[in-house]
Parts: C-alpha cells; structure tokens; sequence
C-alpha cells in the first residue's frame, strides 16, 4: 500500500486525532504536487491561463500564488539522457 492510499484510509478513521492528521498530511500532498505541476507547466511553455483553467481558478490566483517562484526542472527518469 502506498503513503497516499494509507493517508486516504486514514483520512476516514473514526478516532478524529487520526482522520484530522490524515487531512493535514493529505493537504500537504497536494500543496507539493501543484507546486511540482505547475513547475512542469510553466517548463512546458504554458500559460498562466492554462494552468489556471487546468486547476479551476482564475489566472490571477494562481500567478499570485505560483509567479514569484523559479521552476524546478522536472526530475528525469532513470535511463534518460
């Protein structure tokens, strides 16, 4: 099982010490997969618009939250030159 599907499942715990966690640490995920996405976006050449479209928000938001930021170049996977 992976950390995100043991996050999910704990995410659904009736103790809510545990449920609450599991949302903390799931809002946490998802903060650096945007990071991580957006990165690869503006990599990529895309627009703030289409990544705002993408992310269901408007282009203001996510230039506010993202545009100060240098991207990090994406990791290449093993074997790739």
């Amino acid at each position: 099982m992976t950390e995100a599907n043991d996050l999910a499942a704990a995410a659904a715990s009736p103790d809510p010490r545990i449920g609450l966690r599991a949302a903390v640490a799931l809002r946490r995920l998802a903060d650096a997969l945007e990071v991580l996405q957006v990165d690869n976006a503006r990599l990529q050449g895309w627009s703030w618009q289409e990544i705002a479209d993408a992310l269901d928000v408007t282009r203001q938001a996510v230039h506010k939250k993202h545009a100060g930021r240098t991207p990090a170049p994406m990791p290449t996977q093993e074997g790739e030159h």
